[in-house]
């Protein structure tokens, strides 16, 4: 049995749109998206990385 809400991550070596085909490839559909920034430390100091997406997607019918 499949969910019917699960969250997609846009993974470092793919594009949105990729992220997004994945997703219609498992049969969910975009519902929302959320960015927050992912940080690591240097020298002890907080130093931003990247900014991670993710996407939440529906069980399509």
């Amino acid at each position: 049995m499949s969910k019917k809400q699960i969250w997609y991550e846009v993974q470092e070596n793919e594009t949105i749109e990729q992220c997004l085909e994945r997703m219609k490839k498992d049969g969910y559909l975009p519902f929302g998206r959320k960015e927050e920034p992912v940080f690591h430390l240097v020298d002890g100091e907080p130093t931003y990385l990247r900014q991670k997406i993710m996407f939440k997607g529906i069980l399509s019918e």
